[in-house]
């Protein structure tokens, strides 16, 4: 890799991750100083020439979204009048992913409006990372690689499975079957599926299992935990229905509200997550969690765009 020309700039969303795919690379951060202003506003400077260089900036629009996404569109903006060459987003979270459609009339499509936004900006791409709607690709005129998590989280899984034919893969709800179903045949066990309903109003949600899962280890998969209620509620059907082990794995931690409480006093055994996004403070040093890396799956994405060289190839 010809590393006279890659720029890696951190943002403050997640340095340990900026700072571990610095470290995989080989290649230092560059120095940024940014700094709010008493009335909230965000100051960022560049402290070296970046003239010609193929820059990547490194920020996750995790919480608050909106402080890291305005700070993610200043310092692409800096890069831009800097006269880097080339601009990458590193969007390990994709902030308001969720809304990627018009959900009721008169509602935005906010996931679109932040791909505006980045180009407008000035990004030439993007590199994220198990975006929640792959359309989303779609809403940018820029190119767009999408990397999966599943390597890692894959091998994770493989070290904890005592037993193929007794380990179960099961979907929380009716919208992650895909998911599901991809990493079950990636290990080579069964799927099972959680159809959650309400018979009517001001009655409680009834959890029907599809799938058989008395007496098995069970592994819950989803892309993201928010407030962790679908994942410790599915949690707690499962038990109920005779599951041996339950694990639970994620790629994005957001872990808002009452998550990290709702997670401590669940029936899961073992939480496994990514370091897309930082942990909050009272997630930290929890038990149950288990971080996993992505920063050399990130790294090595990152030299390949640099190196004009195929990324999809890192997971066939």
């Amino acid at each position: 890799m010809s590393l006279s020309r890659l720029k890696l700039i951190s943002g403050t969303a997640n340095p340990d991750l900026s700072k571990a795919i610095s470290d995989h690379l080989g290649v230092n951060l560059a120095e940024v100083e940014i700094k709010r202003f008493s009335d909230g506003e965000i100051f960022a400077e560049v402290n070296e020439n970046v003239r010609g260089s193929d820059a990547f900036i490194l920020q996750p629009t995790s919480s608050p979204a909106n402080d890291h996404l305005m700070e993610l569109l200043i310092l692409i903006d800096a890069l831009k009048r800097a006269s880097a060459s080339r601009i990458t987003a590193v969007i390990p979270y994709y902030g308001y992913a969720r809304q990627d459609r018009k959900s009721a009339p008169r509602t935005p499509i906010t996931a679109k409006l932040v791909a505006d936004l980045l180009t407008t900006a000035g990004a030439d791409r993007v590199l994220t990372m198990d975006l929640h709607a792959g359309q989303i690709q779609g809403f940018f005129n820029i190119p767009v690689d999408n990397i999966f998590a599943m390597p890692v989280i894959l091998g994770a899984l493989r070290e904890r499975m005592t037993d193929p034919d007794k380990t179960v893969i099961v979907s929380p709800d009716v919208g992650g079957v895909v998911r599901a179903r991809a990493l079950a045949k990636r290990l080579g066990v069964n799927m099972a599926i959680i159809d959650k309903r309400r018979p009517k109003a001001n009655v409680a949600e009834v959890m029907n299992i599809i799938g058989d899962i008395k007496g098995m280890d069970c592994i819950l998969m989803d892309d993201m935990i928010d407030t962790a209620g679908t994942l410790t509620q599915a949690a707690a059907a499962l038990k109920e229905n005779g599951a041996n082990r339950i694990l639970a794995a994620a790629t994005h931690p957001v872990l808002s509200g009452p998550a990290v409480e709702r997670i401590k006093n669940s029936s899961i055994d073992e939480v496994l997550v990514t370091d897309t996004i930082a942990l909050q403070a009272n997630a930290r040093g929890v038990d149950k969690l288990t971080v996993l890396s992505m920063a050399p799956l990130l790294g090595e994405a990152i030299r390949r765009i640099s190196d004009e060289e195929s990324v999809s190839s890192l997971f066939v």
